[in-house]
């Protein structure tokens, strides 16, 4: 009866389906804004999130996390399991089959070779792939025919959906990177701003940092897909002005990523043409301590390199005073209010894997003047530290965004309680988040003491992300600039237990590990300090239909489903 109650709901809901929904292009156009202006359209080249997402129209995974962080096939047949016999059952292989007939938009085929070849590709030692750790302990990718994909392991990966799976790993085209391998990669501008892809849409024109007009991708696996014929994503600007083109004026369909005061979304909501839509996942606002010293009076190429230690923040004491001092239930109630939560963990989420670290909760003004006390930093007339001659003075970057400069005012003022002088600097989002190598502000390039940002990870397993703090993983000069370990942090430990939870495949033992590295990132080092859990809050315009709010992915997953509902 339950089935027979499930097929007839399926069928309603597909006889009150649009009728838009059956033609190609017939809704129109849409509108995206994202106050961070996309630099790059390559995950690869960027860690950026706003990069990350405006490629996810054009290039896709095997497979993608929905809005309940489910894996689902996109261009593989099926998710690989034990249980279908994609998962070898010594879990030292993957076996991915992909769906028959699909092309590229160019119109040619589309096959395991480009898979393989993407992996090659960010796999390259000398290109300095920004999802490197997506491929952790791959040994070698085979393909006995153009429709399968076989991932062969160093050892028993427990995890192993991490390679091609959700918006950080996607297949680019060989045919069209081919030429761009290792230190080549930063210097395929057509391929790089224009990706041949398998996506609902292609790039009809990029203006970096400003603005990307799409247009549907004619050769779509789908012949009724998108709905939508054109689609332009603006870039630039602020939260604010985003979430009033969509709740206000209309003018756009989605804002991403509404970093705004909860009064000031209640207030834009009034205008009735959208709504604030929050989501919950594993989006933490935290600082990264530098380990690495960023004056400029190293040599260019020394600087904020693991050659120099940092000469302050080296010390656990130091930063862990640092942490102490900030008060962040306020910051929350500022911030985020119900779309926040303060927290003490970069992995806050999914339940299983959240350390019960909470001692961060608390602020401690009187514990940490007594810890900076202890170090050997005496207090000066004029209210800054120092030690032997040298001033506690820190430079504090993060990009520009109302609530972020609210929390850079505020950790300033709770920092010079306990004799830290702090220079604030904010950049613009698009190009803090750009990756350009030739830019000294970027957040990989690190040229300040302290940052603060906020990133996720795809999908419902912290593996990977974790990964990315190994040693030798940083950004660096060999690797333009592009790396994943921002604040240079490096223990052997810790990397010993990066392979125990690549080997580890029992669930419990699995969560009782990642929060043991966690908790060694956090309150152990002090190298990340959390802030909040942000909720992803997303404007959305009252007349698209379709739209699927996934924290677990990019925003933009399931585009091809959009259509206008009035």
């Amino acid at each position: 009866m339950k089935m027979k109650s499930t097929l007839l709901g399926a069928a309603v809901a597909f006889a009150l389906a649009p009728a838009a929904m059956a033609e190609r292009g017939s809704d129109g156009h849409v509108g995206v804004i994202y106050w961070q202006a996309p630099s790059i359209l390559s995950p690869y080249l960027s860690g950026g999130t706003k990069d990350i997402e405006a490629s996810s129209l054009v290039i896709e995974p095997l497979g993608r996390f929905d809005e309940n962080g489910n894996m689902v096939p996109f261009l593989a047949r099926e998710i690989p399991t034990i249980e279908n016999g994609g998962v070898a059952e010594d879990l030292t292989s993957i076996t991915w089959k992909l769906k028959e007939g699909l092309v590229w938009s160019d119109g040619t085929p589309f096959t395991s070779a480009d898979v393989k070849f993407t992996a090659d590709y960010c796999m390259h030692p000398e290109g300095g792939c920004a999802q490197l750790s997506k491929f952790e302990g791959v040994e070698s990718i085979e393909t006995p025919d153009d429709l399968t994909v076989v991932i062969n392991f160093k050892r028993p990966q427990p995890y192993p959906y991490s390679a091609f799976m959700g918006a950080q790993s996607p297949i680019i085209q060989k045919a069209q990177y081919e030429n761009c391998m290792g230190a080549k990669a930063q210097e395929c501008t057509d391929a790089n701003f224009g990706p041949i892809g398998t996506g609902p849409f292609m790039v009809e024109e990029f203006k970096p940092n400003d603005v990307i007009q799409y247009v549907a991708n004619p050769n779509y696996r789908d012949p009724a897909k998108p709905a939508f014929a054109t689609l332009t994503l603006k870039g630039g600007g602020d939260a604010t002005g985003a979430g009033r083109a969509v709740m206000e004026t209309g003018e756009y369909d989605i804002a991403w990523n509404l970093q705004l005061a909860p009064d000031v979304l209640a207030k834009m909501e009034e205008g009735g043409m959208g709504k604030a839509e929050s989501a919950f996942g594993t989006l933490v606002e935290r600082i990264e301590m530098n380990m690495t010293d960023p004056s400029p009076d190293l040599p260019e190429g020394e600087r904020a390199t693991v050659a120099h230690p940092h000469p302050i923040l080296s010390d656990i004491r130091v930063r862990k005073a640092l942490s102490m001092a900030i008060d962040r239930e306020l910051l929350t109630e500022i911030g985020y209010g119900q779309a926040g939560t303060p927290t003490c963990n970069l992995v806050p989420a999914p339940e299983i894997y959240a350390s019960d670290n909470t001692d961060c909760l608390v602020q401690d003004i009187d514990g940490a003047n007594a810890l900076l006390d202890e170090a050997g930093w005496t207090m000066g007339s004029d209210g800054v530290r120092t030690k032997d001659g040298m001033r506690l003075s820190l430079l504090y970057q993060t990009s520009t965004n109302a609530v972020r400069q609210d929390f850079q005012a505020l950790i300033k003022q709770w920092w010079e309680e306990i004799g830290v002088e702090t220079e604030l600097r904010n950049v613009n989002a698009s190009v803090f988040f750009g990756g350009d190598p030739g830019s000294p502000d970027t957040f990989q390039k690190f040229y300040a003491d302290v940052e603060m940002y906020a990133n996720n990870f795809d999908g419902a397993d912290p593996q990977s992300y974790l990964a990315q703090y190994r040693c030798g993983n940083e950004p660096k000069p060999s690797s333009q600039w592009a790396g994943e370990n921002i604040n240079r942090f490096c223990d052997p430990a810790y990397d010993a237990m990066i392979d125990e939870l690549a080997a580890t495949g029992e669930l419990e033992a699995r969560a009782a590990l990642a929060k043991k590295m966690n908790d060694m990132l956090t309150k152990d080092t002090y190298t990340i300090v959390p802030l909040v859990n942000r909720g992803r809050v997303t404007g959305v315009s009252n007349t698209l239909g379709g739209f699927k709010h996934s924290t677990w992915d990019s925003l933009l997953w399931n585009a091809a489903d959009w259509y206008r509902t009035e």
